[in-house]
């Protein structure tokens, strides 16, 4: 039986307001999930407390090793370090769930996802949460109705916070881009834009 985690929320930032949101579309029987840029691995044990087997991949040594450490009670969460976008860089595919949050901005995107997109088992789910630029007034409108929810939820967890050395980057595309980026190398895809300044794509790798 997967191992519950512990302490699903030890601290709150707007990526870890949006985990419930992952945790929301995994599949049922679920056997295999991989969690790119895991950071301290938060998801990861979050995620292994319903699925079987659960990989987290992150290029920083720094995160792997507490993810390792913070990790140590859940037996069936592992960390790898790595580049998942290198050949070799990434645990073997066939995964039925694949995530990733925050991490897509810092990358290529069409490139990034068809990496992804290459590690699902067929009928597997890919689950991004990633960020965007406001380009268009419209943009700068959305954008505003999210800070007083940001203030009120920063409140209500006791401030925005998160593992150190954690790599920020802003967003190079803005949402529309992403938008149309993500038609265009995921066709089916659902794209939602979300108040607190983050969008989720959810993918599903047809059978055939």
């Amino acid at each position: 039986m997967p191992h519950p985690d512990a302490t699903p929320h030890p601290y709150w930032n707007h990526n870890v307001h949006y985990h419930r949101l992952v945790l929301d579309a995994v599949p049922d029987g679920c056997g295999r999930a991989l969690d790119i840029g895991c950071g301290d691995g938060l998801l990861v044990r979050k995620l292994a407390g319903r699925i079987r087997e659960v990989t987290g991949v992150d290029r920083s040594a720094a995160m792997v090793r507490l993810a390792r450490e913070r990790s140590a009670q859940v037996p069936n969460a592992a960390f790898v370090e790595a580049d998942f976008m290198t050949p070799d860089g990434a645990p073997s595919g066939g995964f039925d769930f694949l995530t990733a949050v925050a991490v897509v901005h810092h990358l290529d995107f069409t490139a990034a996802v068809h990496r992804m997109a290459g590690l699902l088992a067929p009928g597997g789910r890919l689950v991004l949460v990633g960020l965007a630029r406001n380009r268009t007034p419209l943009d700068w409108l959305i954008s505003g109705a999210g800070l007083p929810a940001a203030r009120f939820l920063a409140r209500r967890h006791g401030g925005k916070s998160g593992p150190p050395e954690m790599p920020v980057q802003d967003p190079a595309m803005a949402w529309g881009e992403v938008r149309r980026a993500a038609r265009g190398c995921l066709p089916g895809s659902r794209f939602r834009r979300h108040l607190l300044w983050r969008y989720s794509l959810v993918w599903d790798k047809p059978r055939s």
